[in-house]
């Protein structure tokens, strides 16, 4: 059977890697001068069947019109904002990405930075290993505690509603803003994104690149916290 041919379009995880150039046969997009790699595409062009893309680097309409055998594009990252779904739907072509991998993963950082953010977790670590505290009897400024603080989840999606559950074990009141209102009745739900900004201590940013969501953080938003 033919080995399918894989245009990967950056380096990714070399365990990845390494396993798709084992079962298939790789096209590093890298390995070719940036202002050669027009030419290098077409040379493989007409052999691609996938395309590998990564958070950073997807599929615009000009490149999936350049590989006529393509048939999957697989995103590694849970957007796919860089791909152009509309050709894909045009063409034929299918996409994949990975929901939910680092759903618990985010959502476990996002409550850790507020944290660290609220206590100056970073700025007190600092303190101590430069051995500020010799010279000021050990004091260091005071903080602010994260819990019974009121989160703003702008995006109650999947990490969204992660970052909510954990931060409601805080003893948290939890309002957001989304595209609908979700059946849940201890949430407050605000239909417009300012006047949730306005009514938060700390705001967590879990909505997905579109248009619709393009500049939602803007200077009237950011004036609002």
């Amino acid at each position: 059977m033919e080995s399918l041919e894989v245009l990967l379009l950056d380096p990714m995880n070399e365990y990845l890697e390494q396993e798709l150039d084992r079962r298939c046969r790789l096209v590093r997009l890298w390995e070719s001068p940036p202002d050669r790699r027009d030419d290098f595409v077409r040379a493989h062009a007409a052999s691609i069947r996938a395309v590998v893309g990564s958070p950073w680097f997807g599929a615009y309409a000009a490149l999936i019109d350049s590989l006529p055998a393509l048939e999957i594009i697989a995103s590694f990252s849970v957007g796919v904002d860089r791909i152009d779904l509309a050709k894909c739907k045009e063409r034929g072509i299918r996409v994949t990405n990975t929901p939910d991998v680092l759903t618990d993963d985010v959502a476990d950082l996002a409550v850790g930075l507020a944290i660290a953010t609220l206590r100056k977790i970073p700025q007190a670590d600092r303190y101590v290993r430069a051995g500020q505290w010799k010279n000021h009897n050990g004091a260091f400024t005071l903080t602010t505690r994260f819990s019974s603080k009121r989160i703003g989840i702008l995006g109650l999606g999947r990490i969204g509603l992660a970052a909510a559950t954990r931060a409601e074990a805080f003893g948290c009141p939890i309002s957001y803003h989304s595209r609908s209102e979700k059946p849940l009745p201890n949430y407050e739900f605000y239909t417009d994104a300012v006047d949730l900004a306005a009514n938060c201590g700390v705001l967590i940013v879990a909505c997905s690149l579109n248009a619709e969501s393009h500049h939602i953080i803007n200077r009237k938003f950011i004036d609002a916290l």
